[in-house]
């Protein structure tokens, strides 16, 4: 269940103008530094994940510097966590100018896991929570406008099974990452479309690879890029002066998949997704 600490509480309620941020899980590595980089320069964040003693702990610098924060709670794996995560923000917001979908779990390891919901775990952490919380918080990021949303991927882009859309067949670690990261990017050009010329930019990227974050400590393989890198391409798709309906290589627009731009395929996905997140 998606919870709130009173402690994280604590100078934490947005000023009259002052921006507010979602970036889930954000209480370590690539998230972390976000929320960190947007609450020096003044924001409201929304911390999110699932260790309630690291959120307090990012949430602390950040009331203690130049903006505030306050921690909630949710696992993706729980299609209920999620929806209590955006009821606490629907009620304790009025406002929300940036969602940054960046919770995600990689391809180690190479396992066939399913979430509480029954679904391919990182079908669900990567991509089904994602879309179900952006679409439960949509009208109030409308609302907010003009507002963004950043979807982080990958360049590690698998197309999507329509006969086995769980992989009970056949399943690796990185295919099931893969299709989870093509899936969202495929979402977040939806998003463009239906968002755009209501002032929400909707865009994805790769931030950079494989920085030392756990999921790339959990693959076995020797970083090549800083966090710091990583921030720097996250930061400009929510600051900078860019165009919506993109997907980017860390700051470079580039192509992704090309099922990301078949609109049937996106329109299975759409269906499939409705029906999987039932209750929306």
């Amino acid at each position: 269940m998606a919870t709130t600490s009173a402690a994280a509480q604590a100078h934490a309620s947005p000023l009259q103008g002052q921006q507010v941020i979602l970036v889930t899980g954000s209480t370590s590595g690539l998230g972390r530094e976000v929320a960190l980089r947007m609450g020096a320069q003044g924001a409201h964040v929304i911390v999110h994940g699932r260790d309630e003693a690291r959120g307090l702990a990012v949430v602390e610098q950040i009331n203690s510097g130049a903006g505030s924060a306050r921690f909630y709670s949710a696992d993706f794996a729980s299609f209920d966590n999620v929806r209590s995560l955006a009821a606490s923000i629907l009620r304790d917001y009025d406002r929300l100018d940036f969602l940054v979908n960046n919770a995600g779990f990689g391809s180690a390891p190479d396992e066939r896991w399913v979430s509480e919901d029954g679904h391919e775990f990182r079908f669900q952490v990567n991509y089904l929570a994602p879309f179900l919380l952006t679409t439960l918080l949509k009208e109030r990021i409308i609302s907010s406008a003009p507002s963004r949303i950043v979807n982080v991927s990958s360049l590690a882009q698998s197309p999507i099974d329509w006969e086995d859309v769980m992989i009970e067949n056949n399943f690796s670690g990185g295919r099931a990452y893969g299709q989870s990261k093509l899936a969202q990017i495929g979402h977040t050009f939806d998003l463009h479309e239906e968002l755009s010329e209501l002032g929400v930019l909707s865009n994805s990227l790769h931030p950079a690879t494989y920085m030392p974050t756990g999921m790339v400590q959990r693959l076995g393989v020797t970083p090549r890029a800083t966090i710091a890198e990583g921030a720097d391409a996250v930061m400009n798709l929510i600051m900078g002066d860019v165009e919506g309906g993109q997907f980017f290589n860390q700051m470079t627009p580039r192509r992704a998949h090309p099922q990301a731009y078949d609109p049937e395929s996106r329109k299975r996905l759409r269906v499939l997704s409705a029906q999987l997140t039932q209750g929306l």
